[in-house]
């Protein structure tokens, strides 16, 4: 007898062996997919009727930074600079463990509210994140954001706090927190520095998370240090494997896109941050084309505003066509591959496809909305139609996290108010200062 038995769906299996079934069947015993058809022939303990539903994986957000959900709308439309220097590291820095604890809470409600089950973030305070985590029931890649700016001394405290992260938390909560090294970018920790985390990261089998080249001025102080942009010097210090995943990438040449897809570098593209922040615009059509494997992020509250990827795939989408002056590029399809498919391969999860084998990581998107009326292309309405708030299920290593739009593992409201309770202290604080 299975577990959970979610039958008259439209099943949306993003696995090009299987292909989409108009009325399907997905069974779940434990945490593992264990059918995937027309039929289940035997039983379950809890039957989910999806009429009118899709069933499909879950989202995977490759880049972001869940406890700044503290800070959503807390500084936008100014500069890069006065934006960072003037308001969000000054408020970083008075955020507590306990802070970043609600924070990730708030960030995971939201996540499984609108279909995410899994995230990768690069944060401070990662015992207390980690904790919310495994809290919650919701899967994610973890790691220490790591800045050593040159300093020897600074580097070796970085990198033992983020060994000691990685070894007691890499495989925790039964498996769904992996663990990663989170050198913060090229430009603020030193080649020695990226060197020391590179040969450590193979020595404990774990990835690595890093931005690479977000913004231009990045690309010209590398330029100005060695002589080349961060891609290549990475690439120099032998830095750039599969087990890499390259926040951004927004100031690629040729050169520096064929170097990702010769080293199998996995790159996480975050448009609408990139937009707000007039970062720039990721070669995304060009990375594909060349065969890279490209997946979605939010990237934090702070530059983002929300963690919706229904709002994140269809932006990609737009981005793009108008960029290349091309409609047809970056279609549907390409970037729900992008937010599932893509998403699990570069964290080394087995999921992003419905497939039996699989971690049971899958959502069910209500379709009987206004604005989901006529229904002519599931992928297509998915991606340019349908909203976060659409979402009624939400199922992480066979476990309902929500059901009928009810999030089950903690207290919605409450979350709310402590959230709210730190932002008032935060904004207080720095009035003072």
């Amino acid at each position: 007898m299975a577990d959970i038995l979610i039958k008259n769906g439209y099943v949306l299996t993003m696995d090009p062996s299987k292909g989409d079934l108009g009325n399907g069947e997905v069974a779940i015993d434990g945490n593992k997919i264990v059918y995937v058809g027309d039929s289940y022939e035997g039983s379950a303990e809890n039957v989910i009727d999806a009429k009118g539903m899709v069933v499909m994986p879950g989202l995977v957000n490759t880049h972001t930074h869940a406890g700044m959900a503290l800070l959503r709308g807390y500084a936008d439309d100014l500069p890069l600079s006065s934006w960072l220097e003037d308001h969000i590291w000054p408020v970083e820095a008075k955020l507590t463990p306990e802070d970043l604890y609600i924070g990730t809470k708030l960030a995971c409600l939201e996540m499984i509210k609108s279909g995410t089950t899994c995230f990768a973030d690069m944060y401070i305070h990662m015992d207390n994140v980690a904790k919310a985590v495994e809290e919650c029931g919701i899967r994610a890649a973890l790691s220490y954001g790591m800045i050593d700016l040159g300093d020897k001394e600074k580097a070796e405290h970085e990198l033992k706090e983020g060994k000691r992260f990685v070894c007691e938390f890499n495989g925790a909560a039964d498996g769904r927190i992996t663990a990663m090294y989170g050198p913060h970018a090229p430009h603020t920790c030193s080649r020695d520095f990226l060197i020391r985390v590179r040969e450590q990261a193979r020595k404990d089998n774990v990835k690595v998370h890093i931005h690479v080249l977000e913004t231009e001025a990045e690309l010209n102080q590398m330029k100005t240090q060695f002589g080349m942009c961060s891609v290549n010097m990475l690439d120099e210090a032998g830095f750039l494997d599969g087990d890499v995943l390259a926040a951004h990438c927004i100031w690629l040449s040729g050169g520096d896109m064929d170097i990702l897809r010769d080293r199998c570098v996995n790159v996480s593209h975050n448009p609408v941050s990139n937009m707000k922040l007039a970062s720039g615009i990721a070669p995304v059509p060009e990375l594909l084309d060349r065969g890279v494997n490209v997946s979605l992020g939010t990237d934090g509250c702070a530059s983002n505003n929300n963690l919706d990827m229904f709002e994140e795939m269809k932006m990609a989408a737009l981005l793009h066509k108008v960029n290349s002056m091309d409609p047809t590029v970056v279609d549907a399809r390409t970037v729900l591959e992008m937010a599932t498919v893509n998403g699990a391969q570069a964290l080394g999860i087995q999921a992003g496809m419905l497939k039996e084998g699989n971690f049971a990581d899958l959502i069910i998107v209500d379709m009987n909305q206004p604005h989901l009326t006529p229904l002519y292309d599931v992928a297509s309405h998915l991606v340019y139609s349908a909203r976060g708030s659409d979402v009624v299920t939400t199922i992480v290593n066979g476990q309902l996290l929500m059901k009928d739009g009810v999030v089950l593992p903690m207290d919605e409201n409450e979350v709310l108010k402590n959230a709210t309770a730190i932002s008032k202290r935060l904004v207080c604080e720095n009035c003072d200062n």
